[in-house]
């Protein structure tokens, strides 16, 4: 058995969520006992929580939704990038140490410690790092923060450089124990008709030597 990584944070009711967005929450709907075999639960939540998975109707109203996108790009080879402390945008020089034969799918460290609660200091892709990653043909991004885009951003550069290049994103993973190198990646998104998003359940898988 290879080792499994768990990059998905638990989806709580204090999962941090962009101001806005609707936050997890659990009701029963039956509970075990007399009269009632099973317990049952139903969840609301915006399925921008936790690890998930943008769908290009995110950012563009004539965009896929998440259960119309190709699966591919959630699945397999993938690198795991440091640039820990980076500062506000992740920079092409910030990932040019990792870059070479670099596979299709690359997931970027940049901090010690992923996100507890809500905060408006996080970095994000610079629009330039985007388009130099798409043109070495990558077709899926992640981070460890709620978004590509500063959340100060009204023209959402980056996210507009992914439907550009039509590229995948996944976001608010956690990388804190993932030493920097080669994986296979396991992200696939839940097929939500018409939704703008997924929840995944991202884990890394070591390769076979």
């Amino acid at each position: 058995m290879h080792r499994v990584w768990d990059i998905s944070p638990t989806v709580s009711s204090t999962a941090p969520v962009f101001p806005g967005d609707l936050p997890y929450s659990l009701e029963w709907t039956a509970r075990l006992g007399p009269g009632c075999p099973v317990n049952l639960s139903a969840v609301h939540l915006s399925p921008h929580v936790g690890a998930h998975a943008d769908a290009p109707l995110h950012y563009a109203n004539d965009g896929a939704s998440i259960d119309a996108v190709d699966l591919a790009p959630y699945l397999g080879p993938c690198r795991v990038i440091h640039a820990i402390d980076c500062g506000a945008l992740i920079d092409i020089h910030h990932l040019q140490h990792a870059t070479v034969n670099l596979p299709q799918r690359i997931l970027v460290r940049t901090r010690r410690q992923a996100l507890t609660a809500w905060s408006e200091q996080f970095a994000a892709f610079a629009p330039a790092t985007v388009d130099w990653l798409a043109a070495r043909g990558v077709t899926l991004i992640g981070l460890d923060t709620p978004s590509v885009d500063p959340a100060s951003s009204k023209t959402l550069d980056s996210h507009a450089g992914l439907r550009r290049h039509n590229l995948r994103v996944l976001e608010n993973l956690v990388l804190d124990d993932v030493p920097e190198g080669d994986y296979e990646l396991i992200a696939l998104p839940l097929k939500l008709q018409g939704a703008c998003a997924s929840p995944v359940r991202a884990v890394l898988r070591a390769l076979s030597t």
